[in-house]
């Protein structure tokens, strides 16, 4: 992906100021573990299987050239050894390896089955394993030491992973989470017998040591300790993610912010190139010996750094590694039924599938409290300035770290206590997701609420009393909400939806997958359902955002806003119902044409286009100026924009949303959270949050009416992937807005020129890199309210009377 140079400058600087916050990241990744990025230690290569294309091939960097690897065929899985590294094809049925000593890197096939499907592979410094997926049996090939060929475990040890280092493999068993290690080094029974009883979430291997994460979510590190590599900083559970190790050092990804913290190695030999790369949010790190290479979460391209890499003359933001975009991980074609899909996972993977997210716990609390800097990290992660005593500044963290932890386990008992953790009756204490963000008070001052901010629907309680429910679901709302909607048995909806059949599901959100339903009086109702809860990480999510929704939606009242009819709370089961918007979804209209018809009004009327942007901008500003307290969505995109049988725009989808104090106070949130193409690039990287965020969405979405090309989408001649942003705003501050303009549909009259031309003025400001340069919600729907009254009958031809455009922070 290509950025205009103001982009990376700007990014530059917020990245220097401020910690990153990535969304959700993929599986841990580290030397020896299977990942869709590898280090290839002996011969200085990097490689990464690309996004956005066809095929996920895999290409290379190695001595200051690429290296695209044959054969051009989609690969799930490499991971990188001493001399060579290997990929898992597409689907488990091979495993070839490559050999980067040789100029043309020749592949080598060492396994192929059309029926023994393989997963999990791992390549040690001279040896490959991988996992059956239907016996969780360990196999391993090729690789020579002392003569003898790596060993394959025991057929009766059956796995949940494995990993490799120098000379050994290490799993964990999945009878007993245990972690078990085989072959000839004698550092994998050192390893094993430190571990002991541990029982094991996760496990990375390094040259001598190994670390993972235990069933509690604390992190820890067993083997050889000579520079100091199993001595984890500031752990506490569920503190790290992505792990890498190498020869002599270890390192983490921080759940919270992406940042990555490392320790152990040689004194001063393992630093960062600049200073700008300690505050780059990384989707995973991946590392050789002496070399570590990251994912960078923001534009999903590689960075290296380290004693090991020899290029560092362009060290900005990964732009050292000219690999284009690397899928953050494998695209795979069966649905992500338990964590849900990493955000634009079909465009990374060019329609051949989608990316699941990995399940994982999150921090349970943000206060919106001004960003502080990150603790400093040791020997591979230095501060800024190297030669400051760190001591005083670690003191103070210790402080406020354990300030944090007691007044959080007080909250946590009160909350226990008083029984506003959630499902009282359940024993599930998910907080609402505006809880975790904002202060209590936004919460309480919910009970007194205007009665005109909120749905006036009778109340139809089937076969439950009010008080029964609200006991049932506890104090995370207030009780004269729930009144307000109707609550539905589960049966109700499993009728209205023909079971859920496949031919009823319409769409997805946050929340769960999306279907139509007819009520038993005959309404038609949207009915959005929660994956089926399991035990996981990811239930909390799922919990978080049913509960957000549940919370906000029935004090909302507001033509531009999707209405809540009711929900229902079953066992396991989380299901809203909404009203049914008989149009679908504006993205659909825009990018599903084979869906759709190319006969769309949308597409076909210039008028009604810029009325649907109006009236979403009409509903967002209701949420900045009007709701009680003011709320963000945090989600603005075409996909969340649906349209009724009158073609009227409402704003859907707020699972993501949270609510805040009624003053024009900035938020600082545990994770930026959003949609890849849509989300705000300073609430990106600065994690600080205001309603420009929400500005920044609409923004985005008003580019895609005019231009008719999706947020992330592919150029004409198959290169990309690129955000629309970076794609079309120089064009049109170029005076070039005829260039991008969508063609489909009939040419603007010459008054909705003129329209389309104060929309695209309206659009480019909205989508500033800086929140302060963008307009507020009232000034954007002035703006509109102005273009689409200049859209009155009117005939002439396409004419633009000002194509130069100029832009204002007014």
């Amino acid at each position: 992906m290509t950025f205009p140079p103001s982009f990376l400058t700007l990014a530059f600087a917020f990245l220097l100021a401020a910690s990153v916050a990535p969304l959700l990241r993929p599986a841990v990744n580290a030397l020896g573990s299977s990942s869709t990025t590898a280090v290839v230690s002996g011969t200085s290569t990097v490689c990464g299987i690309v996004a956005g294309q066809a095929t996920q091939r895999i290409e290379c960097y190695q001595d200051n050239r690429l290296v695209s690897v044959e054969p051009n065929a989609s690969f799930e899985a490499i991971s990188g050894g001493s001399t060579f590294f290997c990929g898992l094809l597409s689907g488990g049925s091979a495993v070839l390896c490559w050999d980067t000593t040789a100029t043309s890197f020749p592949p080598k096939r060492i396994y192929y089955s059309e029926t023994v499907k393989l997963i999990d592979l791992t390549v040690g410094d001279d040896h490959v394993c991988a996992l059956e997926v239907n016996t969780s049996i360990a196999r391993c090939w090729r690789g020579e030491r002392n003569g003898s060929k790596f060993p394959s475990p025991p057929e009766a040890w059956r796995f949940r992973a494995i990993t490799s280092g120098s000379g050994y493999a290490c799993g964990i068993l999945k009878n007993n989470s245990r972690v078990v290690c085989w072959g000839d080094n004698a550092a994998g029974a050192e390893i094993q017998g430190q571990f002991g009883d541990l029982t094991m979430s996760t496990l990375v291997a390094g040259v001598s040591h190994a670390c993972g994460l235990t069933s509690n979510g604390t992190l820890v590190c067993k083997g050889n300790n000579d520079h100091g590599q199993l001595v984890v900083p500031f752990n506490s559970a569920f503190e790290f993610s992505g792990i890498a190790l190498g020869a002599n050092f270890s390192c983490a990804v921080r759940r919270t912010n992406g940042l990555v913290i490392c320790w152990g190695g040689e004194t001063d030999r393992f630093e960062y190139d600049i200073d700008s790369v300690e505050s780059v949010s990384f989707e995973t790190i991946v590392a050789g010996s002496d070399v570590i290479c990251g994912l960078i979460t923001w534009n999903l391209t590689m960075t290296c750094w380290g004693p090991g890499w020899s290029n560092k003359s362009s060290n900005i933001l990964g732009s050292d590694l000219p690999l284009g975009m690397i899928i953050p991980g494998p695209c795979v074609k069966t649905p992500c039924s338990i964590c849900g899909t990493y955000p634009n996972s079909e465009t990374l993977c060019h329609g051949s599938g989608t990316i699941c997210r990995s399940c994982q716990v999150e921090l349970p609390i943000a206060l919106p409290l001004p960003p502080v800097e990150s603790p400093p990290s040791q020997n591979l992660r230095p501060p800024s300035h190297p030669g400051r005593s760190l001591n005083r500044l670690s003191l103070a963290f210790v402080i406020v770290g354990s300030v944090g932890v007691f007044v959080g386990a007080c909250t946590i008992l009160y909350c226990l206590w008083a029984g506003v953790c959630g499902y009282v009756g359940k024993k599930l204490n998910y907080p609402v997701q505006a809880q975790q963000e904002v202060p209590e008070t936004s919460l309480d001052s919910m009970a007194n609420v205007d009665p005109s901010a909120q749905h006036s629907r009778s109340v139809s309680y089937k076969g439950q009393s009010s008080g029964s429910l609200n006991r049932d679901i506890g104090r995370s709302w207030p009780s004269k909400q729930i009144d307000k909607t109707e609550v539905f048995s589960l049966s109700e909806l499993v009728a209205a939806t023909n079971s859920f059949s496949s031919e009823n599901k319409i769409g997805s959100g946050s929340f769960g997958a999306v279907y139509i339903g007819k009520l038993a009086d005959g309404r038609l109702v949207a009915i959005k359902r929660g994956e089926t809860y399991m035990r996981t990480e990811k239930a909390r999510e799922k919990e978080s955002a049913f509960v957000s929704e549940l919370a906000l939606l029935p004090r909302l009242n507001h033509k531009h806003l999707v209405g809540l009819v009711g929900f229902c709370q079953e066992e396991d089961e989380r299901l809203l119902v909404y009203d049914y918007m008989g149009n679908g979804s504006l993205h659909d209209h825009l990018h599903k044409t084979e869906a759709i018809g190319a006969s769309s009004k949308i597409l076909n009327s210039w008028k009604l286009r810029i009325k649907v942007a109006l009236d979403a901008a009409r509903g967002i500003e209701y949420l900045h100026n009007y709701a009680v307290p003011p709320i963000i969505h945090r989600d603005i995109k075409s996909s969340n924009i649906l349209l009724d049988s009158n073609w009227t725009a409402r704003v859907s989808d707020f699972g993501l949303s949270l609510m805040r104090p009624e003053s024009d106070q900035k938020y600082v949130s545990s994770k930026a959270v959003g949609t890849v193409g849509y989300i705000d690039p300073e609430y990106y990287v600065t994690n600080v949050l205001t309603t420009k965020s929400d500005v920044y969405g609409l923004g985005v979405v008003l580019l895609e009416l005019l231009t008719g090309k999706r947020s992330v989408f592919r150029n004409e001649d198959g290169s990309g992937p690129i955000g629309l942003v970076e794609c079309v705003r120089p064009e049109m501050l170029a005076g070039e807005l005829m260039a991008v303009l969508d063609r489909r549909g009939a040419p603007p009259t010459t008054n909705e020129a003129r329209a389309v031309e104060l929309v695209a003025r309206t659009a480019v400001r909205c989508v500033s890199l800086e929140g302060t340069e963008r307009p507020n919600m009232t000034q954007v729907v002035t703006d509109l309210e102005r273009a689409y009254s200049l859209c009155e009958e009117s005939h002439g031809s396409l004419s633009f009377t000002n194509p130069t455009l100029s832009i204002s922070s007014e």
